[in-house]
């Protein structure tokens, strides 16, 4: 999905009903659709918690220190930002659901700090024997 770009009828629709997230948010999340799947060797149904995570592998694959400040520039600050951005998708025909998905599915997965900071390889102290 590198590059993919949303049709302008629904970028529009997207920009009028949800305007709290810029236009690469809703491509990002569907780029993170397409990494989970692909990690997962099959084509199916993902959960809400496999989609955020899987978000959470790119953004850090992409973006690496930088990707919490990438992800808020674009508005997602939480995990349920992922999934208000997947139901909007929902909504305008892009993703379809099933009857048991809900926008809790999305709802404190991770925490941002945690997972883009804290647990960040760099972030770790680390003993010097001198």
């Amino acid at each position: 999905m590198e590059g993919a770009v949303l049709a302008d009828p629904i970028m529009d629709r997207l920009r009028r009903d949800y305007p709290s997230y810029h236009d690469t948010a809703y491509v990002f999340v569907l780029a993170g659709l397409q990494y989970t799947i692909s990690r997962l060797g099959e084509a199916r149904h993902i959960c809400g918690r496999e989609l955020a995570e899987g978000c959470r592998d790119l953004a850090l694959d992409r973006y690496g220190v930088m990707a919490r400040h990438v992800l808020g520039f674009w508005g997602i600050h939480t995990t349920r930002d992922l999934g208000e951005i997947v139901f909007a998708l929902v909504e305008c025909g892009v993703l379809v659901k099933q009857d048991d998905d809900s926008l809790g599915d999305f709802e404190d997965v991770f925490e941002f700090h945690d997972a883009f900071e804290r647990d960040y390889p760099w972030c770790t102290p680390r003993h010097i024997s001198l």
